[in-house]
Protein backbone atom coordinates (compact mmCIF):
# COMPACT_ATOMS: atom_id res chain seq x y z
CA UNK A 1 0.00 0.00 0.00
CA UNK A 2 2.44 2.71 -1.00
CA UNK A 3 -0.92 5.38 -1.22
CA UNK A 4 -4.33 5.06 0.44
CA UNK A 5 -6.71 6.63 2.31
CA UNK A 6 -7.99 5.56 5.97
CA UNK A 7 -10.17 7.68 8.23
CA UNK A 8 -8.68 7.80 12.33
CA UNK A 9 -12.24 7.06 14.67
CA UNK A 10 -11.65 7.92 18.60
CA UNK A 11 -8.16 9.75 17.33
CA UNK A 12 -7.14 11.79 20.49
CA UNK A 13 -3.94 13.37 19.37
CA UNK A 14 -2.82 11.40 16.25
CA UNK A 15 -1.06 8.21 16.73
CA UNK A 16 -2.62 6.20 14.46
CA UNK A 17 -2.35 9.26 12.06
CA UNK A 18 1.54 9.79 12.71
CA UNK A 19 1.54 5.79 11.36
CA UNK A 20 0.06 6.19 8.85
CA UNK A 21 1.31 9.34 7.11
CA UNK A 22 4.31 8.00 7.65
CA UNK A 23 3.32 4.81 5.42
CA UNK A 24 1.88 7.19 2.60
CA UNK A 25 -1.77 7.17 3.89
CA UNK A 26 -3.85 10.29 3.56
CA UNK A 27 -6.53 11.21 6.43
CA UNK A 28 -9.98 11.93 4.83
CA UNK A 29 -11.82 12.08 8.12
CA UNK A 30 -10.80 12.36 12.37
CA UNK A 31 -13.11 11.79 15.11
CA UNK A 32 -12.81 12.35 18.80
CA UNK A 33 -15.46 13.18 21.47
CA UNK A 34 -12.17 15.41 23.49
CA UNK A 35 -12.17 18.76 22.74
CA UNK A 36 -8.41 18.99 23.61
CA UNK A 37 -7.54 16.16 22.11
CA UNK A 38 -9.22 17.75 19.20
CA UNK A 39 -7.35 20.68 19.20
CA UNK A 40 -3.75 19.24 19.19
CA UNK A 41 -4.52 17.07 15.93
CA UNK A 42 -5.62 20.16 14.18
CA UNK A 43 -2.20 21.91 15.15
CA UNK A 44 -0.40 18.72 14.42
CA UNK A 45 -1.91 17.25 10.99
CA UNK A 46 -4.27 20.67 10.05
CA UNK A 47 -7.40 18.66 10.00
CA UNK A 48 -10.20 19.43 12.27
CA UNK A 49 -11.54 16.15 13.55
CA UNK A 50 -15.37 15.67 13.66
CA UNK A 51 -16.46 14.86 17.56
CA UNK A 52 -18.74 12.39 19.19
CA UNK A 53 -18.43 9.13 16.62
CA UNK A 54 -21.88 7.91 17.86
CA UNK A 55 -24.22 11.24 16.39
CA UNK A 56 -22.51 10.47 12.87
CA UNK A 57 -24.05 8.63 10.21
CA UNK A 58 -21.96 5.98 8.50
CA UNK A 59 -22.64 7.36 4.92
CA UNK A 60 -21.07 10.80 5.96
CA UNK A 61 -18.05 9.36 6.29
CA UNK A 62 -15.94 9.67 3.17
CA UNK A 63 -14.81 6.49 1.65
CA UNK A 64 -11.88 5.09 2.80
CA UNK A 65 -9.28 1.88 2.54
CA UNK A 66 -8.03 2.02 5.74
CA UNK A 67 -10.03 2.34 9.40
CA UNK A 68 -8.05 3.12 12.68
CA UNK A 69 -9.43 2.84 15.63
CA UNK A 70 -8.30 2.65 19.26
CA UNK A 71 -11.78 2.77 20.66
CA UNK A 72 -12.01 3.36 24.26
CA UNK A 73 -11.12 0.96 26.68
CA UNK A 74 -12.53 1.59 30.16
CA UNK A 75 -14.92 -0.26 29.64
CA UNK A 76 -12.84 -3.69 29.57
CA UNK A 77 -9.57 -1.93 31.63
CA UNK A 78 -8.90 -3.37 35.11
CA UNK A 79 -8.53 0.37 35.97
CA UNK A 80 -12.25 0.52 35.54
CA UNK A 81 -15.87 -1.25 36.30
CA UNK A 82 -14.72 -3.72 33.54
CA UNK A 83 -18.61 -3.72 32.51
CA UNK A 84 -17.53 -4.27 28.70
CA UNK A 85 -20.64 -4.14 26.13
CA UNK A 86 -22.92 -3.90 29.33
CA UNK A 87 -21.11 -0.03 29.76
CA UNK A 88 -24.24 1.47 28.03
CA UNK A 89 -21.70 4.35 26.39
CA UNK A 90 -18.07 3.54 25.86
CA UNK A 91 -18.82 -0.19 26.05
CA UNK A 92 -20.80 -0.02 22.63
CA UNK A 93 -18.18 1.94 20.60
CA UNK A 94 -16.83 -1.34 19.03
CA UNK A 95 -20.30 -1.70 17.47
CA UNK A 96 -19.91 2.00 15.74
CA UNK A 97 -16.55 0.83 14.25
CA UNK A 98 -18.64 -2.51 13.02
CA UNK A 99 -21.37 -0.20 11.52
CA UNK A 100 -18.84 2.04 9.62
CA UNK A 101 -17.11 -1.21 8.34
CA UNK A 102 -19.93 -2.61 6.92
CA UNK A 103 -21.07 0.80 4.99
CA UNK A 104 -17.73 1.30 3.82
CA UNK A 105 -16.01 -2.32 3.24
CA UNK A 106 -12.61 -1.16 3.37
CA UNK A 107 -9.81 -3.33 2.49
CA UNK A 108 -8.17 -2.85 6.13
CA UNK A 109 -9.00 -2.14 9.78
CA UNK A 110 -6.51 -1.61 12.65
CA UNK A 111 -7.83 -1.19 16.20
CA UNK A 112 -6.56 -1.09 19.15
CA UNK A 113 -7.45 -2.04 23.19
CA UNK A 114 -6.23 -2.85 26.47
CA UNK A 115 -4.25 -6.01 26.76
CA UNK A 116 -7.97 -6.85 29.23
CA UNK A 117 -9.97 -7.28 26.65
CA UNK A 118 -8.13 -10.57 25.73
CA UNK A 119 -9.53 -12.17 28.53
CA UNK A 120 -12.25 -10.28 29.68
CA UNK A 121 -15.73 -12.05 30.74
CA UNK A 122 -13.99 -15.20 30.19
CA UNK A 123 -12.73 -14.80 26.54
CA UNK A 124 -16.42 -13.76 25.75
CA UNK A 125 -15.89 -10.18 24.26
CA UNK A 126 -13.66 -11.09 22.41
CA UNK A 127 -15.37 -13.73 20.67
CA UNK A 128 -18.07 -11.13 20.11
CA UNK A 129 -15.50 -9.07 18.66
CA UNK A 130 -13.87 -11.30 16.44
CA UNK A 131 -16.93 -13.09 15.39
CA UNK A 132 -18.42 -10.24 14.41
CA UNK A 133 -15.63 -9.06 12.17
CA UNK A 134 -15.68 -12.38 10.63
CA UNK A 135 -19.42 -11.97 9.77
CA UNK A 136 -18.45 -8.33 8.45
CA UNK A 137 -16.24 -10.12 5.86
CA UNK A 138 -12.78 -9.97 7.34
CA UNK A 139 -10.10 -11.88 7.88
CA UNK A 140 -8.97 -11.59 11.55
CA UNK A 141 -6.63 -13.89 13.54
CA UNK A 142 -8.37 -16.11 15.77
CA UNK A 143 -6.44 -15.20 18.78
CA UNK A 144 -5.89 -11.40 20.39
CA UNK A 145 -2.43 -10.16 19.42
CA UNK A 146 -0.60 -8.79 22.65
CA UNK A 147 2.19 -6.49 22.01
CA UNK A 148 4.34 -4.13 23.96
CA UNK A 149 6.55 -1.58 22.75
CA UNK A 150 9.09 -2.75 25.00
CA UNK A 151 8.88 -5.70 22.63
CA UNK A 152 10.89 -3.81 19.96
CA UNK A 153 13.03 -1.75 22.02
CA UNK A 154 11.07 1.35 23.63
CA UNK A 155 11.22 1.75 26.97
CA UNK A 156 7.89 2.00 28.04
CA UNK A 157 6.26 -1.77 28.94
CA UNK A 158 2.66 -1.10 27.25
CA UNK A 159 0.93 -4.41 27.06
CA UNK A 160 -2.25 -3.92 24.34
CA UNK A 161 -4.42 -5.86 22.63
CA UNK A 162 -4.05 -5.08 18.30
CA UNK A 163 -6.69 -6.24 15.69
CA UNK A 164 -6.01 -6.67 11.88
CA UNK A 165 -8.40 -6.89 9.89
CA UNK A 166 -8.45 -7.86 6.75
CA UNK A 167 -11.27 -7.94 3.62
CA UNK A 168 -11.57 -11.30 2.28
CA UNK A 169 -11.43 -10.97 -1.41
CA UNK A 170 -8.43 -9.24 -0.91
CA UNK A 171 -6.42 -11.81 1.02
CA UNK A 172 -5.31 -13.80 3.65
CA UNK A 173 -3.72 -12.81 7.14
CA UNK A 174 -1.08 -15.10 8.20
CA UNK A 175 -0.96 -15.67 12.00
CA UNK A 176 1.36 -13.52 14.37
CA UNK A 177 4.16 -14.94 16.28
CA UNK A 178 6.01 -13.63 18.97
CA UNK A 179 8.74 -15.49 21.23
CA UNK A 180 8.45 -13.20 25.03
CA UNK A 181 12.75 -14.87 25.58
CA UNK A 182 13.57 -12.67 22.60
CA UNK A 183 12.78 -9.21 24.20
CA UNK A 184 15.37 -7.14 23.39
CA UNK A 185 17.35 -5.07 25.85
CA UNK A 186 15.86 -1.66 26.74
CA UNK A 187 17.80 1.80 27.87
CA UNK A 188 15.56 4.27 29.35
CA UNK A 189 18.46 6.67 27.71
CA UNK A 190 17.20 6.16 24.44
CA UNK A 191 14.35 8.68 25.15
CA UNK A 192 15.82 10.66 27.50
CA UNK A 193 16.40 14.35 27.04
CA UNK A 194 19.78 16.25 29.04
CA UNK A 195 19.18 17.67 31.46
CA UNK A 196 20.56 20.93 29.79
CA UNK A 197 18.30 20.64 27.13
CA UNK A 198 15.13 21.39 29.25
CA UNK A 199 13.98 24.81 29.04
CA UNK A 200 12.11 25.08 32.36
CA UNK A 201 14.11 21.93 34.07
CA UNK A 202 13.16 23.34 37.55
CA UNK A 203 9.37 22.35 37.38
CA UNK A 204 10.23 18.91 36.77
CA UNK A 205 12.90 18.24 39.55
CA UNK A 206 12.17 17.30 42.72
CA UNK A 207 12.01 19.47 45.35
CA UNK A 208 13.82 18.92 48.84
CA UNK A 209 11.52 17.64 50.90
CA UNK A 210 10.63 14.95 47.80
CA UNK A 211 14.43 13.43 47.83
CA UNK A 212 13.97 13.41 51.71
CA UNK A 213 11.42 11.35 51.57
CA UNK A 214 12.60 9.28 49.19
CA UNK A 215 16.31 9.13 51.44
CA UNK A 216 13.91 7.73 53.82
CA UNK A 217 12.86 5.10 51.94
CA UNK A 218 16.19 4.06 50.52
CA UNK A 219 17.82 3.65 53.81
CA UNK A 220 14.66 1.52 54.82
CA UNK A 221 15.72 -0.83 51.96
CA UNK A 222 19.57 -0.60 53.10
CA UNK A 223 19.06 -0.87 56.36
CA UNK A 224 16.67 -4.08 56.75
CA UNK A 225 18.35 -7.22 57.71
CA UNK A 226 16.19 -9.55 55.24
CA UNK A 227 17.33 -12.95 52.54
CA UNK A 228 15.56 -10.96 50.38
CA UNK A 229 13.91 -7.65 50.07
CA UNK A 230 9.78 -7.61 50.43
CA UNK A 231 7.84 -8.44 47.83
CA UNK A 232 4.78 -7.31 49.21
CA UNK A 233 3.62 -4.10 50.16
CA UNK A 234 5.31 -2.57 52.94
CA UNK A 235 3.02 -0.27 55.03
CA UNK A 236 4.74 2.14 57.61
CA UNK A 237 1.86 2.07 60.30
CA UNK A 238 1.89 -1.47 60.27
CA UNK A 239 5.53 -2.22 61.33
CA UNK A 240 5.11 -2.44 64.49
CA UNK A 241 3.34 -5.69 66.88
CA UNK A 242 0.14 -7.05 65.99
CA UNK A 243 -1.85 -6.39 68.57
CA UNK A 244 -0.59 -2.54 68.48
CA UNK A 245 -1.53 -2.05 64.69
CA UNK A 246 -3.78 0.34 64.44
CA UNK A 247 -5.87 -1.57 62.00
CA UNK A 248 -6.68 -4.52 64.15
CA UNK A 249 -10.19 -3.12 65.45
CA UNK A 250 -11.17 -4.13 61.70
CA UNK A 251 -9.32 -6.84 61.41
CA UNK A 252 -12.64 -9.34 61.30
CA UNK A 253 -14.37 -7.37 58.24
CA UNK A 254 -10.46 -7.56 56.77
CA UNK A 255 -10.18 -9.32 53.28
CA UNK A 256 -7.66 -12.23 53.20
CA UNK A 257 -4.76 -10.62 51.44
CA UNK A 258 -5.01 -7.26 53.29
CA UNK A 259 -4.30 -10.06 56.58
CA UNK A 260 -1.84 -11.11 54.79
CA UNK A 261 0.11 -7.83 54.08
CA UNK A 262 -0.42 -6.98 57.72
CA UNK A 263 1.22 -9.88 59.44
CA UNK A 264 4.43 -9.61 57.00
CA UNK A 265 5.06 -6.17 57.90
CA UNK A 266 4.63 -7.08 61.54
CA UNK A 267 7.13 -10.51 61.03
CA UNK A 268 9.50 -7.54 59.20
CA UNK A 269 9.44 -5.28 62.11
CA UNK A 270 9.59 -8.61 64.54
CA UNK A 271 13.17 -9.12 62.59
CA UNK A 272 13.93 -5.61 62.45
CA UNK A 273 12.83 -3.76 65.57
CA UNK A 274 15.76 -2.01 66.75
CA UNK A 275 16.74 -0.23 62.84
CA UNK A 276 12.77 0.10 61.70
CA UNK A 277 11.85 2.20 65.06
CA UNK A 278 14.67 4.29 64.86
CA UNK A 279 14.17 4.55 61.22
CA UNK A 280 10.36 5.44 61.72
CA UNK A 281 11.08 8.70 64.31
CA UNK A 282 13.14 9.71 61.54
CA UNK A 283 10.69 9.31 58.54
CA UNK A 284 7.99 10.33 60.10
CA UNK A 285 9.38 14.17 60.40
CA UNK A 286 9.47 14.63 56.68
CA UNK A 287 5.65 16.54 56.25
CA UNK A 288 5.52 14.60 53.18
CA UNK A 289 5.12 11.17 55.16
CA UNK A 290 1.63 10.15 55.80
CA UNK A 291 -0.89 8.28 53.85
CA UNK A 292 -0.05 6.59 50.24
CA UNK A 293 3.27 8.03 50.96
CA UNK A 294 4.03 6.21 53.92
CA UNK A 295 3.70 2.49 51.79
CA UNK A 296 6.10 1.30 49.47
CA UNK A 297 5.97 -1.10 46.82
CA UNK A 298 9.45 -2.85 45.80
CA UNK A 299 8.94 -4.24 42.43
CA UNK A 300 12.87 -3.89 40.91
CA UNK A 301 14.37 -7.36 42.15
CA UNK A 302 15.79 -8.80 44.73
CA UNK A 303 19.62 -6.57 44.21
CA UNK A 304 21.32 -6.36 47.76
CA UNK A 305 21.20 -3.01 49.71
CA UNK A 306 19.55 -1.34 46.77
CA UNK A 307 19.87 2.46 45.97
CA UNK A 308 16.22 3.53 44.68
CA UNK A 309 18.25 6.50 42.83
CA UNK A 310 19.03 3.59 40.11
CA UNK A 311 15.38 3.12 39.21
CA UNK A 312 12.26 4.12 37.81
CA UNK A 313 9.54 5.37 40.79
CA UNK A 314 5.51 6.44 40.87
CA UNK A 315 3.48 7.85 43.04
CA UNK A 316 0.52 5.66 43.36
CA UNK A 317 -2.40 5.61 46.04
CA UNK A 318 -0.58 2.08 46.87
CA UNK A 319 2.12 3.74 47.56
CA UNK A 320 5.63 4.71 46.02
CA UNK A 321 6.40 2.10 43.90
CA UNK A 322 10.16 1.16 42.48
CA UNK A 323 10.65 -0.36 39.40
CA UNK A 324 13.83 -1.67 37.60
CA UNK A 325 15.65 1.34 35.71
CA UNK A 326 15.36 -0.18 32.31
CA UNK A 327 11.93 0.32 30.72
CA UNK A 328 9.01 2.37 31.90
CA UNK A 329 5.60 1.14 33.42
CA UNK A 330 3.04 1.99 30.79
CA UNK A 331 1.76 5.93 30.45
CA UNK A 332 -1.74 6.88 32.04
CA UNK A 333 -3.79 9.65 31.39
CA UNK A 334 -3.32 10.91 34.63
CA UNK A 335 -0.64 14.45 35.31
CA UNK A 336 1.51 12.47 37.83
CA UNK A 337 4.30 10.75 35.77
CA UNK A 338 7.10 8.67 36.71
CA UNK A 339 9.98 9.58 38.23
CA UNK A 340 13.38 8.67 36.87
CA UNK A 341 16.04 8.09 39.95
CA UNK A 342 19.26 9.06 39.06
CA UNK A 343 17.73 12.61 37.20
CA UNK A 344 15.66 13.55 40.73
CA UNK A 345 13.05 14.64 38.45
CA UNK A 346 9.99 13.26 36.73
CA UNK A 347 9.29 12.68 33.50
CA UNK A 348 8.76 15.51 31.13
CA UNK A 349 6.14 15.69 28.51
CA UNK A 350 8.63 15.33 25.90
CA UNK A 351 10.05 12.77 26.98
CA UNK A 352 6.60 11.23 27.57
CA UNK A 353 6.00 11.62 23.62
CA UNK A 354 9.21 9.85 22.78
CA UNK A 355 7.67 6.91 24.99
CA UNK A 356 4.88 6.82 22.36
CA UNK A 357 7.23 6.91 19.85
CA UNK A 358 5.97 10.94 17.81
CA UNK A 359 8.76 12.70 16.33
CA UNK A 360 10.29 15.36 18.03
CA UNK A 361 8.43 17.97 15.50
CA UNK A 362 4.81 16.97 17.35
CA UNK A 363 3.69 19.57 19.16
CA UNK A 364 1.93 18.76 22.49
CA UNK A 365 -0.58 20.52 24.68
CA UNK A 366 0.49 23.97 26.00
CA UNK A 367 -0.59 22.43 29.63
CA UNK A 368 1.32 20.03 31.07
CA UNK A 369 -1.57 18.50 32.35
CA UNK A 370 -3.61 17.89 29.31
CA UNK A 371 -0.24 17.04 27.76
CA UNK A 372 0.17 14.10 30.03
CA UNK A 373 -3.46 12.98 30.07
CA UNK A 374 -3.14 12.94 26.18
CA UNK A 375 0.39 11.02 26.02
CA UNK A 376 -1.56 8.45 28.14
CA UNK A 377 -4.52 7.68 26.18
CA UNK A 378 -2.36 7.59 23.08
CA UNK A 379 -1.73 4.85 20.89
CA UNK A 380 2.32 3.77 20.67
CA UNK A 381 3.22 5.64 16.79
CA UNK A 382 5.84 2.41 16.32
CA UNK A 383 3.17 -0.61 17.01
CA UNK A 384 0.63 0.84 14.58
CA UNK A 385 3.09 1.17 12.05
CA UNK A 386 4.31 -2.57 12.95
CA UNK A 387 0.62 -4.17 12.31
CA UNK A 388 -0.47 -1.57 9.65
CA UNK A 389 2.74 -3.11 7.46
CA UNK A 390 1.91 -6.81 8.35
CA UNK A 391 -1.63 -6.25 8.05
CA UNK A 392 -0.54 -5.04 4.19
CA UNK A 393 0.98 -7.99 3.62
CA UNK A 394 4.66 -6.21 4.46
CA UNK A 395 6.67 -9.65 3.34
CA UNK A 396 9.51 -9.03 5.32
CA UNK A 397 7.84 -7.56 8.54
CA UNK A 398 5.38 -10.95 8.04
CA UNK A 399 8.63 -12.84 8.12
CA UNK A 400 10.30 -11.29 11.08
CA UNK A 401 6.99 -12.80 13.23
CA UNK A 402 6.52 -15.83 11.54
CA UNK A 403 6.57 -19.00 13.88
CA UNK A 404 10.17 -19.88 12.04
CA UNK A 405 11.70 -16.89 12.90
CA UNK A 406 10.64 -16.10 16.56
CA UNK A 407 11.19 -20.12 17.37
CA UNK A 408 13.50 -21.29 14.88
CA UNK A 409 17.20 -20.07 14.36
CA UNK A 410 16.25 -16.33 14.64
CA UNK A 411 17.37 -12.95 13.61
CA UNK A 412 19.49 -10.09 14.52
CA UNK A 413 17.19 -7.09 15.34
CA UNK A 414 17.06 -3.78 13.66
CA UNK A 415 18.12 -0.41 15.13
CA UNK A 416 14.47 0.35 15.49
CA UNK A 417 15.78 3.84 17.44
CA UNK A 418 17.17 5.19 14.21
CA UNK A 419 15.86 8.21 13.23
CA UNK A 420 12.40 7.95 15.64
CA UNK A 421 12.43 11.38 16.96
CA UNK A 422 13.85 13.06 13.49
CA UNK A 423 12.11 16.30 13.01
Amino acid sequence: MKEFTYIDLFCGIGGFHQAMEDLGGKCVYASDIDADCRKTYERNYGIKPAGDITKVKEEDIPSHNVLCGGFPCQAFSKAGKRLGFADETKGTLFFDILRIMKYHKPEYALLENVRNLASHDHGNTWKVIHDSLVEAGYNVIDEPVIFSPHYIGVPQHRERVFIMCVRKDIGELPPFYFNIDRIPECRIDDILLDDKDIPDLKRYQLKPEQIEWINNWNEFLQGIKVDKLPGFPVWADSLCALEDNPMIGEWGEMPGWMKTFIKKNSELWENNKEFIDTWLVKAKKNRLFFGSKAKLEWQAGETKHPDMWQHIMQIRPSGIRVKPGTYFPALVAITQTSIVGKRKRFLTPRECARLQSFPDSFQYDEKNAQAYKQFGNSINVALVKLFAQYMFGDKEVQHKYSYEVQFGKGEEEPNLFSGMFDD
